[in-house]
């Protein structure tokens, strides 16, 4: 939830917030938490203090609800300037390749808590780059996407293009461009074959269609996550895995030796 008045998002959530407290607390320009939270924070409370920032005990855990809009906050709220969403150029792809670091791709991936578990899975798996493109139907970093990463936005960057298909194409021969998709006939097993040695941009698509056309087209490689039966030709019960259950199995695949 913004407060676009005082230009802060919401960080709920005990993961959440624990976190940003370990990892850069100066980003906290206020502070509100119920009295069983209250022996867990008292470090940041202190710090608080020293810099002269609010922090406060509420009396009752509705008023954390109304600060950042969810009954999930988990007894504690921080406030904190909105993250920056970077505009991805073609020199920071560049360094990716010479770096040899992978990067996510979400073609317009909607939900907020999706958002928030593929972030939470690109951190277990150190993955630090994730795009997003400049669409109304992607989500960008929400304070339920924070709460749901438990921790991991602090541990990724998040840059934003206007066009996915301009992107895959300035990075061809650079990173190898995998897709999801479900018509697809490669195994994501075989995810670091594909690669070689080169690093890997992965496209992970909407909830509900999947990646455009035209991504698919720009991609160098479609994989499917198999279930128990496919190739006994034997329908899966359930047509797909939830987008934030892919980018797991894709990034466990990524991340073999």
């Amino acid at each position: 939830m913004k407060n676009k008045q005082n230009n802060e998002l919401a960080v709920c959530g005990f993961s959440a917030v624990k976190t940003l407290e370990k990892t850069n607390s100066g980003r906290i320009k206020r502070f509100y938490f119920t009295e069983e939270r209250a022996p867990l924070f008292g470090g940041l409370c202190k710090q608080l203090a020293k810099r002269k920032a609010p922090y406060n005990q509420v009396k009752d855990a509705s008023e954390l609800e109304k600060l950042c809009g969810s009954v999930h906050h988990q007894g504690v709220v921080a406030m904190i300037e909105p993250p920056e969403v970077m505009r991805l150029t073609t020199d920071v792809a560049d360094e990716w390749a010479e770096r040899g670091e992978s990067a996510l791709l979400l073609d317009r991936v909607g939900n907020a808590n999706n958002l928030g578990a593929i972030v939470r899975s690109a951190a277990f798996f150190g993955i630090k780059n994730i795009i997003i493109p400049e669409n109304e139907s992607q989500s960008s970093i929400t304070t339920s996407s924070y709460r749901v990463a438990e921790g991991g936005m602090e541990f990724v960057n998040i840059y934003s293009v206007k066009s996915i298909a301009a992107l895959l194409q300035a990075v061809a021969g650079k990173l190898v461009k995998i897709g999801t998709d479900l018509s697809a006939k490669e195994s994501v097993s075989n995810i670091r074959q594909l690669c070689g040695k080169k690093p890997a941009l992965v496209v992970l698509g909407n909830e509900e269609k999947g990646i455009s056309e035209e991504v698919r087209r720009n991609c160098d490689h479609l994989v499917i996550i198999p279930y128990s039966g496919m190739k006994a030709g034997r329908a899966s019960p359930v047509e797909s895995l939830n987008v934030a259950q892919a980018a797991s199995v894709i990034l466990y695949e990524l991340s073999k030796i």
